[in-house]
């Protein structure tokens, strides 16, 4: 106890050290647990607990230090787990949901390392899911990136707003020994505000080339996205195009309905999201619609329907439900999941509850 009690007294004196040098650190984190049932697959109903369904279970640490001049350094740290096992998310990684440091100033933002790309940022702007719960927008919209919408090795540039507008741009280095273009990315954003309207449109670019394959095409992905609050409802749209491999992969790659051969993902294909957001009080209803049109020979089309609703128990805490439903044509294998698990089936339902610190 002795030692616990130094170590904190000793982490205070170092950060009031810090604050008087000019710069601050702060400590946030949420928890998110639910009980999920999710339907449909070939394998079986499923029932179970888990986390991260509304959003992410995380624990970052964010710093910013005046340099003069209006100039600033400024660093993110974030680490996602499994608030039901204490597992590490994102396939262990120490900081897996966010991992930069950069320069801040009257010219913008710069920052390098991993970081989530403008087109997905795009998407979730659209989303009355926020790409959360089981009407999460990754379950037809493909999210961008090397690692579920997000970029290892970027550099990224956020502007200045200037009249409502306001523009990102990113770029990821493949690291291939001897081939600069393989694995590249880049991508970027505009973004306009203007009283309660808020457009946003995204693009994000990645080679498929690696060390052993070349002249695999690039995946590109665009989408144009709008949010407008008309204060007793918040209207949201998108429209999405996918075009290339890998452009709009699945979220569930082991044949979760048991169909003959490997489910194909589609390479040529449109997505459209309509939805609403109803707020009243600490009541918020949630709905969505999304229609993935696949261009491709098979024309495996899907249609996802959601509903939602949040509790806030305080500023800080909520409770939530919400159902979504997958309709799958010609052979189609698109799944139900949440902000991080893809799902085992064309059906789920989430109850949870999430608290942020």
């Amino acid at each position: 106890m002795k030692t616990i009690l130094c170590a904190g007294a000793l982490g205070a004196l170092c950060m009031n050290a810090v604050a008087a040098d000019g710069a601050s650190v702060s400590v946030y984190g949420l928890v998110d647990v639910a009980l999920v049932r999710e339907t449909g697959g070939s394998g079986g109903d499923v029932t179970k607990l888990t986390s991260g369904v509304g959003a992410g279970s995380r624990l970052g640490f964010k710093g910013r230090e005046e340099l003069g001049n209006g100039i600033a350094a400024i660093f993110l740290l974030e680490s996602g787990f499994q608030a039901d096992t204490g597992a590490l998310g994102q396939g262990g990684l120490l900081f897996g949901r966010q991992a930069y440091a950069g320069l801040q100033g009257g010219f913008g933002t710069l920052t390098a390392g991993r970081q989530y790309t403008p087109q997905y940022l795009t998407v979730v702007m659209a989303d009355p899911f926020a790409s959360g719960y089981a009407g999460d927008t990754k379950n037809l919209m493909a999210p961008t990136g090397n690692s579920a919408s997000r970029m290892d090795n970027s550099l990224k540039y956020v502007s200045p707003v200037v009249g409502g507008v306001s523009a990102e741009l990113v770029y990821g280095a493949g690291e291939v020994t001897g081939d600069s273009a393989a694995g590249r990315q880049f991508g970027g954003a505009l973004d306009y505000t203007s009283g309660p309207l808020r457009v946003r449109l995204g693009y994000h670019n990645r080679n498929n080339d690696t060390a052993a394959i070349k002249n695999a095409g690039s995946a590109k992905n665009t989408v144009l996205a709008a949010v407008y609050d008309f204060g007793v409802v918040k209207a949201h749209v998108a429209y999405g195009v996918d075009k290339g491999l890998n452009s709009s992969l699945l979220r569930n790659t082991a044949n979760p309905y048991g169909r003959p051969g490997t489910p194909v993902a589609s390479s040529d294909s449109r997505d459209v999201l309509l939805g609403a957001t109803i707020p009243s009080g600490p009541h918020t209803w949630m709905v969505s619609w999304i229609h993935k049109d696949d261009r491709g020979a098979l024309d495996q089309d899907a249609s996802q329907y959601a509903l939602g609703y949040r509790y806030a128990l305080s500023r800080r805490t909520e409770l939530y439900g919400a159902i979504a439903h997958i309709v799958n044509r010609h052979g189609a294998s698109y799944t139900v999941g949440s902000a991080i698990e893809g799902g085992s089936g064309n059906g789920a339902v989430d109850l949870g509850i999430r608290h942020a610190f």
